[in-house]
């Protein structure tokens, strides 16, 4: 692993461009707001990996932060989220999970009409250190797939490990699926508290000490919704800066899953088409159905193929952490 790292070190990070600060030229809602400092292209081509567990590549400037949400959406706590970074006209990436995307794809697209970008985060929240490699992949392409669809576009090549638990055999599928890897920098602990104040003041005490780096929160916390209007305010009084963090190219996903998803998304519609109170779902349920027996080749969906009914995988089952919200623990 050390040595594919270190082929491809000198390119990995050729970030493919730093692009030039771009000066918030005006926000109406807001005279005071923190803004967007400067945009990061970044090339994926050689799997990057950014954050404290790999220190491979630092593209932050002292003062500079990328805001970064992982699980969601979560309708009730991603839209103030969404509302308190458009009032201070900022941007943010979006670690989205699968089946919590096709629960509510509409949100999903939220996040890109904002512009905002969005990476996933696996289908259903796995601990990929607890299951089969060939578990963990399909967590990993199921997660890539139903966000790509419920958004209706190409999006990032950007990925999160759940607990950041990362994996020699899931690092390198996403070294050959030319997938960067975001671990973090600074943690707001959100998840172990309702309340705003300690995640505002977890968050700035970890800034005063790092000077800048990847702030982790979840958009489906209450306190994170309650707590960024205030936390944002203070980043800008702080003479904090926002890198808002793009790929050179979107991620390509894997037909054997898109088909997977498409069958997922039809009995959505069919499902809310009957009952309509069937769309305030928070997530959407996977189905037992086994794991596919040996992988199958990494490959483009071909669009002029018809899709075909598929089994979709059996992701029931993985090891969940104690400080998990209790969305997990519905399904």
């Amino acid at each position: 692993m050390r040595a594919i790292r270190a082929c491809g070190l000198a390119t990995a990070l050729i970030l493919s461009a730093l692009q030039p600060a771009i000066a918030q030229q005006s926000c109406p809602a807001n005279g005071n707001a923190l803004g967007v400092s400067r945009v990061v292209e970044i090339d994926t081509s050689a799997a990057p990996r950014f954050g404290f567990q790999y220190k491979e590549q630092d593209f932050l400037q002292d003062g500079e932060v990328v805001l970064t949400f992982d699980d969601g959406p979560l309708r009730a706590y991603t839209k103030p989220v969404l509302e308190a970074l458009a009032h201070h006209c900022t941007k943010a990436t979006f670690f989205v999970v699968g089946r919590m995307a096709l629960a509510d794809p509409e949100m999903v697209q939220e996040y890109a009409r904002r512009g905002h970008t969005v990476g996933t985060h696996t289908w259903s929240h796995a601990n990929l250190g607890s299951v089969t490699p060939l578990k963990a992949r399909a967590e990993l392409e199921m997660g890539f797939s139903a966000v790509q669809q419920a958004m209706g576009k190409p999006i990032a090549p950007f990925f999160r490990f759940p607990y950041l638990r990362d994996t020699k055999s899931m690092a390198m599928h996403l070294q050959g699926r030319q997938i960067a890897t975001f671990s973090i920098d600074v943690d707001s602990k959100d998840y172990r508290t309702r309340d705003p104040g300690s995640v505002h003041r977890k968050v700035m005490a970890d800034l005063a000490r790092a000077r800048k780096g990847i702030i982790l929160f979840h958009d489906i916390q209450p306190s994170t919704a309650r707590a960024l209007p205030g936390l944002l305010a203070e980043l800008k009084a702080k003479g904090y800066r926002i890198v808002h963090i793009r790929p050179k190219a979107q991620v390509a996903t894997v037909s054997e899953y898109d088909v997977v998803v498409q069958n997922e998304l039809a009995k959505r519609r069919a499902t809310v088409a009957a009952q309509p109170l069937a769309k305030r779902s928070l997530t959407w349920p996977s189905s037992d159905a086994a794991l596919p027996t040996q992988p199958t080749a990494v490959q483009a969906p071909a669009p002029s193929v018809q899709p075909q009914p598929a089994a979709v995988p059996g992701l029931r089952g993985v090891q969940e952490e104690d400080w998990t919200t209790s969305v997990w623990r519905r399904n």
